[in-house]
């Protein structure tokens, strides 16, 4: 009698190529009719991450201390949302400013700074982690990539913030732009996403359809010198029109596919 053939292990799984260039859950296999152990626990510890993202607070001393080493002057604002959980509640909170900061920055409308081309917000959104992993290295690349002849801002930094709370700020500031950067909504693949929201002519009661977004703003997504140099394209077509969002179509891709540091603060490509 032939001995059997020695057990190999299973044979290779031909997905394996595809599943080594997404961090998408597919082809996960099964063990009977449920997915293997691993995959289970994989997606729970996901799911658990993206949960801590939405409560994590913003460590807001800290990004100021990273912002002025940048040469940033910064100011900070914060929602009327007094405290987390009223923030998830009440989204509308979230896109106003708290009373006594609105009181403040119509006192610093005639500051230094004010009238602006360009108002940077750093916001904490729905995930504060995204903004302190993300935030200091995209503005660092918005600053060493600003065309010549635009006066930025002051950078603020806001906490328990929508995208609309820029709107105010801005207003307040007299800025003709400002661009919110902002913590996404995590998803099971991308706690640490930043977006940034840019609106023409801050107001409040600028609608979703009136910015531009450019998403995904992290080392596993768009670089940073990428997203800095869209949004200087952006910036300068909002001048250009007059306008953001859907007006404004984002036809930037040929000069951010392969974004570096621009020499002598230009844009990419011109």
């Amino acid at each position: 009698m032939n001995d059997p053939a020695p057990f190999t292990g299973p044979p290779p799984d031909p997905w394996g190529d595809l599943r080594a260039h997404t961090a998408a859950r597919l082809a996960l296999g099964r063990a009977g009719t449920a997915i293997p152990t691993r995959e289970l626990l994989d997606f729970g510890l996901a799911h658990a991450q993206a949960r801590d993202a939405v409560h994590l607070p913003l460590d807001a001393d800290t990004l100021a201390v990273q912002l002025a080493g940048l040469g940033c002057t910064t100011l900070r604002v914060a929602s009327a949302a007094p405290d987390r959980a009223t923030y998830l509640l009440r989204p509308d909170l979230g896109r106003r400013l708290g009373d006594a900061d609105a009181q403040r920055l119509r006192g610093q409308a005639d500051s230094d700074g004010a009238g602006c081309d360009l108002l940077l917000v750093v916001a904490d959104g729905l995930s504060a982690l995204a903004t302190e992993r993300n935030a200091l290295p995209l503005v660092q690349a918005i600053l060493r990539t600003a065309p010549p002849g635009w006066h930025i801002g002051p950078v603020a930094i806001a906490t328990q913030a929508r995208v609309a709370l820029g709107d105010e700020v801005g207003a307040l500031l007299g800025a003709r732009m400002v661009a919110v950067l902002i913590g996404e909504r995590p998803g099971l693949s991308s706690p640490d996403s930043l977006g940034i929201y840019l609106t023409w002519h801050p107001q409040a009661g600028r609608s979703d359809a009136e910015r531009n977004c450019i998403s995904n703003v992290r080392p596993e997504g768009l670089a940073p010198a990428a997203a800095a140099a869209r949004l200087w394209w952006l910036c300068a077509e909002a001048r250009r029109l007059g306008l953001t969002g859907i007006g404004l179509k984002d036809r930037s891709d040929a000069l951010t596919l392969n974004a570096g540091p621009a020499p002598g603060g230009a844009l990419p490509g011109g």
